[in-house]
């Protein structure tokens, strides 16, 4: 009886909810699409072949059970759907609306590659899970035993807060430590609200906090309480602190004012949206408005900084990148959504140093061409000689990646052991450090990445956290 609510592909055709119009959306932080209504969702659902090898959940981080909660989205299951999606994904709203789907599940599912169009699984998970807390059925946690252990985590992002869920559903004592006065890490400080409005971020951190988990915000690790001092509160310590240090450009004119790092400037959008005071926005320094602006990089980072300016005013917004489209690392369905809002995208260009003196004036680039594949089989972009020429900027946003900070410096721990990279070395499947009782997760370890794998990263972080408790204390101990 099911299988007739199932493999509708053949008759019905995809349909992504409806997205705004480009000139109405870049002038607010609202999110770009509209909900699902329910015999929407359904339909979508329904367009699931309910193959024998489910390719999406294979290439989903988080393995979630994809197939399955359609299924029941498309029989008008909605909270088995639901319970279904949260078994084995913290945040399912959250992956729905910023995974890059195209690139994991959606991009790999079998009736896209019979050309009849994808499931739009992000789409549909993203309405499950707005529909269970409109329905009320997202509860606190409420462990069935408290247990006395506790865990420090360092790092309020989505790899810790995976973690601290898993935790204390399994009564443990959890205490978040983060530099930041709000939880959520890059979910609140690093996308803008069009790609997740920060209500959606904010009542996950009340309900974790409302299951029992302590938040200590504001707190710098190694500045405002040591590393050794967490670990003396703690039976063991998760350190999930992302990758926060931004590449930045080595060039000419580099240090002039009005060129800014990317989590600078987003974080600064953000918090304004939140209605705080912002001395760097409100001066005018990360305020877009008016301006010439260009961004260098091509990653989703790039494509939220070109998208924010855009809502900020900008007079004109570019994206340098050195390769061409067809290689950049971000999602393309962002490109789209960038190039429809006004953006101009300036293929196979790099900078080689910044005109005006100590208040920049303009991007000196150099063109290039794709020559042979580098080690990763991409092709390297190489030189064009001759072909420089200046792009006037107001402002210019260094957009090209995070690197860890310097942590076994920063905090005081020579013998906590990291990469060649700086990241810190964790075993990949239990996560633990060089230091006994301490485990590290998401980004730190595996270097800048995407949420969905922050969230497979602590939650498989916490369930070795609970098996390192459960032994004996004199083994614990060592």
């Amino acid at each position: 009886m099911a299988t007739q609510k199932m493999l509708k592909f053949v008759t019905l055709g995809r349909q992504m909810p409806v997205k705004r119009d480009a000139s109405s959306r870049a002038k607010d932080f609202h999110e770009i699409y509209a909900e699902f209504a329910a015999e929407k969702a359904a339909e979508q659902a329904s367009r699931c072949s309910q193959c024998g090898v489910p390719y999406c959940q294979t290439h989903c981080p988080l393995h979630n059970n994809i197939p399955d909660w359609l299924r029941l989205t498309a029989e008008g299951r909605l909270q088995e759907a639901y319970e279904l999606s949260q078994a084995t994904n913290t945040f399912p709203e959250i992956c729905g609306r910023i995974c890059p789907q195209d690139r994991l599940c959606e991009g790999n599912c079998v009736i896209e590659q019979s050309g009849h169009g994808t499931v739009t699984i992000g789409s549909v998970e993203k309405y499950i899970t707005d529909t269970a807390w409109e329905e009320g059925w997202v509860k606190p946690i409420k462990p069935a035993v408290e247990r006395a252990e506790s865990v420090g985590i360092i790092g309020a992002g989505p790899g810790g807060l995976a973690a601290a869920d898993v935790l204390r559903r399994a009564g443990v004592q959890v205490t978040v430590y983060d530099r930041y006065d709000r939880a959520g890490g890059l979910l609140t400080y690093g996308i803008p609200g069009f790609k997740l409005e920060k209500d959606v971020v904010m009542r996950r951190n009340e309900q974790l906090r409302l299951g029992g988990v302590n938040f200590v915000l504001n707190c710098d690790v190694g500045k405002d309480l040591s590393f050794d001092a967490i670990r003396g509160k703690h039976d063991a310590v998760l350190i999930a602190t992302g990758v926060y240090k931004i590449r930045e450009i080595e060039a000419p004119g580099v240090g002039a004012s009005g060129i800014v790092k990317a989590l600078d400037y987003l974080t600064a959008s953000n918090k304004k949206s939140f209605g705080d005071e912002v001395a760097e926005f409100d001066s005018g320094m990360l305020d877009a408005k008016g301006k010439r602006v260009v961004v260098i990089g091509g990653g989703d980072t790039a494509m939220d900084c070109v998208r924010t300016a855009i809502r900020q005013g900008a007079q004109s917004v570019k994206c340098l990148y050195r390769r061409d489209k067809a290689n950049m690392p971000g999602s393309q369905r962002e490109v789209q959504n960038a190039e429809e809002e006004g953006v101009e995208f300036v293929w196979l260009s790099a900078p080689k140093g910044f005109t005006g003196g100590t208040e920049v004036d303009g991007v000196m680039v150099q063109k290039m061409r794709l020559g042979a594949p580098d080690a990763t089989g991409r092709q390297s972009p190489e030189v064009i000689e001759g072909a420089d020429y200046v792009e006037p900027a107001d402002l210019v946003v260094q957009a090209l990646g995070f690197e860890p900070e310097d942590l076994p410096t920063l905090w005081g721990v020579k013998e906590l052991a990291v990469t060649r990279w700086g990241t810190i070395k964790a075993d990949f499947r239990s996560h633990a450090t060089s230091l006994p009782g301490v485990y590290a997760a998401g980004d730190i370890v595996r270097g800048a990445s995407l949420v969905v794998w922050a969230i497979r990263d602590g939650r498989e972080a916490a369930d070795a956290i609970l098996s390192y408790l459960a032994q004996p204390a004199t083994v614990a101990a060592e």
